[in-house]
C-alpha cells in the first residue's frame, strides 16, 4: 500500500467528523465465466473475471461535505478484491457553486475527478445504472483516465432564459496524465467495471513490446496517473440539453504529452487526443436511449508506436415499476501505423450486453447480466495465441446501498 493512502483516509475520517454526509454501496456477484486469463494476470482475456466465484464486484464510500456557502467537498474511496492496489481514492475534489441569479453562471473544481464526458455513468462513484458491465469506452476511461488539475464552467439554464434549451461550457488544465494510451495501444479495449485507484499499477500481457533505446523491452504494466513531462493537458466541453429530454456532449481532451519522455521506470509519455461525443434521450417515461462515441490517437517515441482508435456503444433501458432492463451494443477497434511492424496493434471488436435490475427496497438492488464479445487481436500471436477470441460471461449480483 502506497505511503500516501492511511493519510487519505485519516482525511476521510476527519471530514466525517465535521458532519459530513456519508454514503456508500456494495456489489457482490457470482460469475459463470469461460475461464481465460485477463489483463490482471497478465493474460489477453478483456474482462474482468478469469475464473468462476464469488468476488466483491464493487465497494465504496463517497463523503460529500459542505464547507460554506457555495464551496462543497467530494471523496470517493474504492475497495478491489483485484489489481495491484485494493484499497484508495478514485475521486478527490473542490467544488465551487456560488449561488447568482444571473443567466450565465459560474462553478469550478479542483483536484482529482473525471471530466463530465460520459451520460452512461452517472450513478454515485461513477457507476452505471443501467449495466454491470461498462462499456468499452467507459472501461478504459474509468481505468486510465481521470483528471489531476482544475476545471472552469459556464452554464445557463433554459427555465432561468424562458428557452427549452440549457447549455453548459467547461475549459480544464491538468498534469499526471501522461501514460494514458498504453493500455490501448497495446493490450486493447477491455470491459469492465474497474475504476483504477490513485497510484494505482495496471498489469497487461508480455506482448512483445518495443524496447527502448538501450535495448531494454519495456515494462508490461503501466501506471496511468504519471507525470513525466512538466506540460500542462487541456480539454473542453460543451453540454446542451433540449427539455431535460435530450442531452448532448462534446469534449475534446489532449494530455499533451511528449512522447520523448521517459522516467527510471521505462514508462514513456503518450502524446493522446481524441473526441468523445455522447447523447442520452428519454424516449418516454419509461425507456431512455444512450449512446456514445470517441475517435482518437496516440503517439509514443520517435513513432515507435502509433496507435488511432475508435468505439461506439448504443444502449436502451427500459424501466418498469422495481425493474430496469437494459441491453447495449458495443463496437471497438484500433489501428497501428508505425516504424516496428512487428509490434501489432490491430484489434477489432464488438460486444452485447443484457442486464435486468430489480430493486427490492431503497437499499436492496439484485441483478442478472449476460455479456458475449467477440474481438480479435494481432498481437496475441507473439504469445503463441490464436488472434481471434471469443468470451461469455454471466453475473448474478447483489447490492446493498446506504
Amino acid at each position: 500500500m502506497r505511503p500516501c493512502l492511511p493519510w487519505l483516509l485519516g482525511c476521510l475520517l476527519s471530514i466525517n467528523s465535521l458532519a459530513a454526509e456519508v454514503s456508500g454501496l456494495m456489489q457482490a456477484s457470482l460469475a459463470v465465466t469461460d475461464n481465460q486469463p485477463g489483463w490482471q494476470e497478465q493474460g489477453s482475456g478483456i474482462l474482468r473475471y478469469e475464473e468462476d466465484g464469488l468476488h466483491l464486484q464493487q465497494a465504496l464510500v463517497k463523503i460529500d461535505h459542505h464547507l460554506a456557502s457555495g464551496w462543497q467537498m467530494e471523496l470517493v474511496a474504492n475497495l478491489h478484491e483485484d489489481g495491484e492496489q485494493q484499497l484508495g481514492l478514485t475521486q478527490a475534489q473542490l467544488l465551487y457553486k456560488p449561488l447568482s441569479a444571473d443567466k450565465v453562471k459560474f462553478r469550478a473544481r479542483a483536484g482529482f475527478f473525471y471530466p463530465q464526458m460520459s451520460l452512461e455513468n452517472p450513478d454515485t462513484g461513477w457507476l452505471s445504472p443501467y449495466n454491470y458491465t461498462q462499456s468499452a469506452i467507459n472501461s478504459w476511461i474509468g481505468e486510465e483516465l481521470r483528471i489531476a488539475g482544475l476545471e472552469l464552467g459556464l452554464y445557463s439554464p433554459g427555465r432561468q432564459r424562458r428557452s427549452p434549451w440549457s447549455w453548459e461550457l467547461y475549459g480544464g488544465v491538468f498534469r499526471g496524465n501522461d501514460t494514458l494510451g498504453t493500455l490501448l495501444s497495446w493490450r486493447g479495449w477491455a470491459m469492465h467495471d474497474r475504476q483504477s485507484l490513485h497510484n494505482d499499477r495496471i498489469n497487461f500481457a508480455h506482448y512483445g513490446q518495443p524496447f527502448d533505446t538501450y535495448r531494454n523491452a519495456l515494462p508490461a504494466w503501466t501506471e496511468p496517473f504519471k507525470e513525466l513531462d512538466g506540460r500542462n493537458g487541456y480539454y473542453a466541453g460543451l453540454h446542451l440539453d433540449y427539455y431535460q429530454t435530450v442531452s448532448v456532449r462534446y469534449y475534446f481532451y489532449d494530455n499533451n504529452a511528449d512522447p520523448l519522455a521517459v522516467n527510471e521506470q521505462r514508462l514513456y509519455g503518450w502524446d493522446t487526443r481524441f473526441h468523445s461525443l455522447a447523447a442520452s434521450w428519454q424516449l418516454n417515461e419509461r425507456n431512455r436511449l444512450i449512446s456514445q462515441w470517441v475517435t482518437g490517437d496516440t503517439l509514443m517515441g520517435d513513432n515507435k508506436v502509433y496507435v488511432e482508435f475508435d468505439a461506439w456503444f448504443v444502449l436502451l433501458s427500459h424501466a418498469v415499476e422495481k425493474h430496469r432492463f437494459s441491453a447495449r451494443f458495443d463496437r471497438f477497434r484500433t489501428r497501428g501505423d508505425d516504424v516496428w511492424p512487428w509490434d501489432q496493434n490491430h484489434q477489432d471488436g464488438d460486444a452485447i450486453t443484457l442486464t435486468w435490475r430489480y430493486q427490492w427496497d431503497e437499499s436492496w438492488q439484485f441483478g442478472l447480466e449476460q455479456h458475449i464479445n467477440s474481438n480479435r487481436a494481432l498481437n496475441r500471436a507473439t504469445l503463441g495465441e490464436a488472434p481471434d477470441r471469443d468470451r461469455q460471461q454471466t453475473l448474478a449480483l447483489a447490492q446493498y446501498r446506504w
